[in-house]
């Protein structure tokens, strides 16, 4: 496998959790993930972010229960 090419099976998230892991054994003890610079998003904007998906959310709902009712007849 190209290592450019992302893993369909997840493995490549755990990979990352692993190698953060790993990477708090420098003997400093664990990482704190909330020190630091974070990247914060007002709610308005998070709304506004999240539309488009929210949308094709309800569009496939729907497009799922017409084909259900077309397949089954319910």
């Amino acid at each position: 496998m190209d290592s450019d090419e992302a893993e369909a099976c997840g493995r490549c998230a755990m990979s990352s959790v692993v190698d953060v892991a790993e990477s708090a054994d420098d003997g400093e003890g664990p990482r704190d993930p909330f020190e630091g610079e974070r990247i914060e998003v007002s709610e308005r904007e998070m709304r506004k972010a999240a539309a488009p998906a929210v949308f094709a959310g309800r569009v496939k709902r729907k497009l799922n229960e017409i084909a259900t009712r077309l397949t089954y007849g319910r």
